[in-house]
């Protein structure tokens, strides 16, 4: 592909000499070593002078302020715009810029409100369960235990009673049965009644010992436990209870920021859209998202262009070079505020350029400046003064020589001149032409040795290229 791409260059080139009027080859014809192909007082010639020259890169940009203020969308997740205002608009302090869908975000009112409800609900119950479990506490250390400890207490004492009792009908038993007055069966009847006696009394005792040391702990445990889940419980429904309300009141107050209010007087535009989008993000029914750029309002006073300077001369761009800037019916003189560090990403959209970024700072105060104004800006990157100047049509680049044809009085003259460099009309030459001297304008087009080392150059660049082109498609079939 390469190498047909330079074919086709050389086939050009020699059609562009074959492009010489007939009459001239037939005059070159005439004598085939002939260098003129017209008659020498018919070339094209400029007289060889000195003067001032500047060289600048031009480019074209756009106005924009340095200072904006953003109108950011502030509603949670994506939103479609209802109504915007048109861009350019003047508006003052309270007027409404954009209009978003609340369709959404009153369902989610609505949602939110009855969960919030539900929430606060569960967390007043769960607050009345915390102070029955505390009351229940009190109610058992203070009520039921002593209650419980004192009806054993009680039946104690009336076992004890019981076994004193049943113990003076026993001894006086024993007496009789001792005396003669009473037998061995009737003593056995009065000892049963006070064993029973005696083990009711133990039991009572047993049962007062368990209820102090065993039974009261394991319920005041039981009870604080249930205190503990119970203050748990209120707490986590009171957390929701919270977050469903903050979430209600969330929902409210974007609701209120569905419509956005102009925070200042000015100007209102639309961001600038991608370089790739035929049209910015912002439109009537265009979905937008949380914290996107919705507009700008323009600080008019602090302007600026915006431009991107080729990579091929960016290294020359220096910060504080004067910039002339171009905008309809004036010219400005500004300065380079800076330069990017990193290229703006090339595509099809750039001509696939590789181009940095670099801002031009307007003075202050500029009247007639509008965002999205075209400019043309020219920066100069280097002023010579009393220099001698050639056309650039009059100079021919062979390799890493520049050349230049002089007109004598009978024939014509090859120079090899040094260029230091130029711009688009003239270039600065440091020798190998004198101030007075005519020398050739478009050599390549009047001179046969201008097209013959015009050829040369380009069957040099040939050799060079074609065989690493071949190598390199070979490389790619492998």
């Amino acid at each position: 592909m390469i190498f047909k791409t330079w074919t086709i260059r050389l086939l050009l080139i020699a059609a562009a000499i074959a492009a010489v009027p007939g009459y001239l080859f037939y005059s070159a014809d005439q004598s085939i070593y002939a260098e003129i192909l017209v008659e020498i007082d018919k070339l094209p010639v400029h007289t060889v002078g000195r003067g001032d020259l500047n060289v600048t890169v031009i480019e074209q940009g756009g106005l924009e302020s340095s200072e904006n203020t953003e109108v950011k969308c502030r509603v949670r997740g994506k939103n479609t715009v209802n109504w915007v205002i048109e861009n350019g608009t003047y508006v003052e302090k309270g007027d409404v810029l954009v209009q978003l869908d609340t369709l959404a975000i009153e369902d989610a009112i609505n949602e939110r409100s009855k969960y919030a409800f539900w929430s606060q609900s569960g967390a007043e119950r769960s607050s009345a369960l915390v102070a029955r479990s505390k009351l229940a506490i009190s109610e058992y250390q203070d009520g039921r235990y002593i209650s419980e400890l004192m009806t054993l207490e009680k039946e104690l004492a009336f076992a004890e009673s019981n076994k004193k009792t049943t113990e003076s009908k026993y001894r006086y038993s024993e007496k009789l049965r001792t005396k003669g007055f009473a037998n061995a069966l009737d003593v056995q009847k009065k000892k049963v009644p006070f064993e029973q006696a005696k083990l009711e009394v133990e039991a009572k005792k047993k049962q007062i010992e368990v209820l102090k040391k065993y039974t009261r702990a394991m319920e005041l445990k039981t009870l604080e436990g249930n205190l503990k889940a119970a203050e748990a419980t209120h707490a986590a429904n009171q957390e929701r209870a919270v977050l469903d309300a903050n979430r209600r009141d969330l929902a409210k107050s974007e609701f209120e920021l569905c419509v956005i209010k102009s925070e200042k007087s000015g100007m209102v535009i639309f961001p600038s859209a991608a370089a790739w989008k035929a049209s910015p993000d912002i439109t009537e029914g265009a979905t937008v998202h949380k914290d996107q750029v919705l507009l700008l309002m323009p600080d008019l006073q602090k302007m600026q262009v915006k431009v991107a300077i080729h990579e091929s001369v960016v290294d020359r761009v220096e910060s504080g070079m004067v910039a002339k800037v171009s905008i309809p019916d004036s010219v400005i003189e500004g300065e380079v505020a800076s330069i990017a560090s990193v290229a703006t990403p090339a595509g099809w959209w750039t001509g696939n350029m590789v181009k940095y970024d670099t801002i031009i700072k307007l003075p202050e105060g500029t009247i007639g400046l509008k965002p999205g104004m075209s400019a043309e800006v020219e920066i100069v990157l280097s002023e010579y003064k009393d220099v001698l100047k050639l056309p650039v049509s009059a100079v021919l680049e062979v390799g890493r020589e520049s050349l230049c044809w002089v007109k004598t009085v009978n024939s014509i003259e090859r120079r090899v001149v040094e260029v230091v460099e130029g711009n688009e009309v003239f270039v600065v030459i440091n020798s190998g032409v004198v101030v007075g001297e005519d020398v050739v304008l478009d050599p390549i087009a009047f001179i046969r040795e201008a097209q013959l080392e015009a050829m040369k150059s380009v069957e040099e660049e040939l050799e060079n290229i074609v065989p690493a082109a071949a190598e390199k498609e070979s490389s790619a079939y492998e």
